[in-house]
């Protein structure tokens, strides 16, 4: 079977015929070149505006590199036309395979931005013998194609948080869709700060905003402002993850303070290595775990009484109605700031503040968390570890669009695998 007759079959383009198939050693490498020529009687297309118009001249030859077969690298040669167009003037025509000035066919710019889903950009470079520079563009093309063709309609929840990427507190702000069965990426911006998430909804627009009916995010103020801001309509809860987060943080700093006393004033090193111990969930302890922290809680110690109010607010989650959970959570807070341990007794007064925003929990019927936004996140931490080093926020960006974002994808003669 000819070389040309499978490229007929599988990346046929109307007005277009492929010519004769050569060995070429280009650079050092042998490789396949595929000619293309325009079919007898067949118009160009103009650039510009897509409309059929008058041949001009003929500008030189062009490689353009098709995916490789059997281990050569595959170019189609092409010389484009130049066309006389009544609107745009004299332009080069428009080519079906490959867009403006790219070396690289559509074809394979969606098999190599794929493959960078599942390997890092340096070992898809590597697979297909190119650059790391032409798997980025690749991946480029395709996030641009995808933003400028995706729906933003229907967006009923969202979720809010940031992630920092480089040393120094530099944060990008990522927004998710949450609802239920549509989970995705819908925008990244620079810094956590007001200005930054205000650009979200500029670009989401006025009527889209005023239709999303619940927005999760953290106790970040500038989040918690900007959503006050631009989205009062939407039910704004506060996330079960960060509320956990602060408090098993307060908890460890109170182990550590007393740990350290203990050890300043020469009494048995009991809270040592009992980090784990105390952070980790009753049901997740193993066997041998359950019994040294049996032992601990024979003590006297602050760290104890902070470990029993964890446990305690445990609870809180279990409720259904909001008035009951706010009942508890009234309780809890009038229990923690009797018992002199400071780091809870803040972790009291920000649930206090926070008071509203918690209880939307369960007005939602706990429908909607940052779990799934945590989860996301540490997919997009995985692809920056992927990503080998990125030193620019733009790539960084681009790489979570491809990553987490569900893009269309511009469609193809045939499904390359």
């Amino acid at each position: 079977m000819l070389l040309t007759t499978i490229l007929n079959q599988c990346y046929r383009f109307k007005g277009s015929i492929y010519g004769q198939a050569r060995f070429v050693r280009h650079l050092g490498r042998q490789t396949i070149e595929v000619l293309v020529r325009p079919r007898k009687g067949s118009r160009a297309l103009c650039s510009g505006c897509g409309v059929r118009c008058a041949g001009y001249d003929r500008l030189p030859e062009r490689r353009f590199e098709f995916i490789p077969l059997w281990g050569y690298p595959v170019f189609l040669v092409y010389a484009r036309r130049r066309v006389d167009c009544p609107d745009c003037g004299i332009v080069a025509e428009q080519i079906p395979w490959a867009e403006g000035k790219r070396h690289l066919t559509s074809a394979y710019m969606l098999l190599l931005s794929r493959w960078a889903r599942r390997l890092s950009w340096r070992e898809v470079s590597r697979a297909f013998h190119t650059s790391w520079e032409q798997v980025y563009r690749s991946v480029e093309w395709v996030v641009q194609w995808g933003l400028e063709h995706r729906s933003l309609e229907g967006i009923r929840a969202i979720g809010v948080d940031e992630i920092q990427y480089s040393k120094g507190h530099k944060y990008l702000t990522l927004v998710y869709q949450i609802d239920a069965g549509r989970v995705r990426l819908l925008w990244t911006g620079r810094e956590r700060t007001m200005k930054t998430f205000r650009q979200f909804f500029d670009l989401l627009g006025q009527e889209r905003s005023s239709q999303i009916e619940f927005v999760c995010s953290d106790m970040w103020k500038p989040y918690l402002q900007v959503i006050h801001e631009r989205c009062v309509q939407a039910l704004h809860i506060l996330d079960r993850f960060h509320i956990v987060a602060k408090m098993n943080e307060s908890l460890n700093k109170v182990r550590a303070q007393e740990a350290r006393r203990m050890k300043r004033e020469g009494y048995e090193p009991v809270l040592k290595k009992t980090r784990w111990l105390l952070l980790k969930r009753r049901g997740n302890l193993k066997q041998e775990q359950k019994g040294r922290l049996r032992d601990l809680l024979s003590y006297n110690l602050r760290t104890v009484r902070g470990y029993l109010l964890k446990e305690d607010f445990q609870q809180f989650w279990e409720y259904t109605s909001p008035a009951w959970a706010g009942k508890f959570l009234d309780q809890w807070c009038r229990q923690t700031m009797y018992s002199k341990i400071e780091p809870m007794k803040k972790v009291a007064r920000t649930l206090r503040s926070h008071r509203e925003l918690i209880l939307n929990w369960f007005t939602a019927k706990k429908q909607f968390s940052s779990g799934i936004v945590e989860g996301l996140n540490n997919k997009a931490k995985l692809t920056m570890r992927k990503s080998y080093g990125f030193r620019s926020p733009e790539i960084l960006e681009m790489a979570l669009y491809h990553a987490l974002g569900k893009l269309p994808e511009p469609e193809l003669t045939h499904e390359f695998y």
